[in-house]
């Protein structure tokens, strides 16, 4: 009898001892999935105490001036962070699965310029429920949005700023050459090439542009006005249907962008203007390399510096700030950060005169 006593204690001991082990290895799923039971949310991303991760998401590669953008971001990384940035070949799904990865890889923040502004409170969403500090730049959300979230900040420039340089630089055009008005009918005759339909810059400098030109007691006449995406392809396609139908009658070519203008100087001159006295003023916006250039062989009349190098910087070092849980301001970041959510970057008007200044 006493030998099949211990056999049975034995047999109990064990079976207590499974349980527990199995007790235990159950927790340690639940942890590994992310999150309490109770909150039932992910698993928050540590701060980084040293080299942090960042997640960049660059709407698409091929554009001029976020090229820009995303060399100033990698330059400014050196020694500060790791970046992986990615193309999200403007299209906003597969940006979103981009967001998906970088916090499946458990990246510190995430840094966002989002194809679709609009559709930033779905990746602020993301960005919450991974507990992520999240920064979008260049392409601004709504205020609804980044209200949503105390970790979502945005960098960038304001485009009713740039909307007014432009509009100046041609009435400061206008003013200095009588010449410009062509029929003498005391109005400024002009065509517009945008950017996307909605986009708040596209917006903000359409407006503001032509809001500069009366404000200075210039009268306006709108002969075209088209999209052309932000593309050097397409601001040509789109100017040479502006001058088949009002050749003649052109003053001024505002373009919401360096890509589209240079596009306009494109068709403008196979339509034969910037030899002898056959000119239209162009203006437009980012002071690019290639816009530059087109400053100084004569063909661009002004453009609006958009600081893509400091636009990166201060979008590397506000979400290295964040990944290190330290509160954005002007010692952590650099910048000054206005209403506790923006980083402003100041734009400046640029001419042949002054191109040094958008070295």
């Amino acid at each position: 009898m006493k030998k099949k006593q211990v056999v049975a204690v034995l047999a109990l001991i064990a079976m207590i001892g499974l349980t527990a082990c199995g007790g235990k290895d159950s927790g340690t799923a639940t942890n590994n999935a992310g999150g309490s039971s109770s909150s039932g949310g992910t698993a928050a991303a540590p701060a980084a105490t040293g080299t942090p991760n960042i997640g960049v998401a660059i709407y698409k590669f091929d554009d001029t001036f976020m090229t820009g953008v995303r060399n100033a971001i990698s330059d400014a990384a050196k020694d500060k962070a790791k970046v992986d940035i990615v193309d999200s070949q403007n299209s906003q799904p597969t940006q979103n699965d981009k967001v998906d990865l970088f916090i499946t890889k458990k990246v510190n923040a995430l840094a966002i310029n989002a194809v679709d502004n609009t559709a930033a409170g779905v990746l602020i969403d993301k960005a919450k429920a991974a507990n992520l500090p999240v920064v979008f730049f260049n392409r601004e959300p709504s205020a609804a949005d980044l209200k949503k979230y105390d970790k979502a900040y945005y960098v960038g420039a304001k485009g009713s700023e740039s909307g007014t340089m432009q509009g100046q630089l041609l009435v400061d055009y206008w003013k200095a050459h009588p010449e410009a008005d062509k029929n003498k009918d005391g109005q400024m005759q002009y065509v517009m090439l945008t950017g996307e339909p909605g986009h708040p810059d596209a917006v903000a400098r359409t407006k503001y542009s032509i809001d500069a030109i009366t404000g200075a007691g210039i009268k306006v006449q709108k002969l075209a006005e088209d999209t052309a995406m932000w593309d050097r392809v397409k601001g040509q396609e789109k100017m040479a249907a502006f001058l088949a139908a009002n050749n003649d009658k052109i003053e001024a070519v505002l373009a919401n962008n360096d890509d589209m203008a240079l596009g306009a100087i494109e068709a403008l001159k196979a339509a034969g203007y910037f030899k002898g006295d056959k000119y239209v003023p162009v203006v437009s916006v980012d002071a690019t390399a290639p816009g530059q250039k087109a400053l100084q062989d004569g063909t661009l009349l002004g453009t609006v510096l958009n600081d893509a190098k400091n636009q990166g910087k201060a979008t590397l070092d506000l979400a290295v700030a964040l990944a290190q849980g330290k509160t954005p301001d002007k010692a952590t970041v650099g910048y000054d950060v206005t209403d506790g959510k923006y980083i402003w970057v100041p734009y400046k008007k640029i001419t042949k005169d002054n191109i040094a200044d958008a070295k």
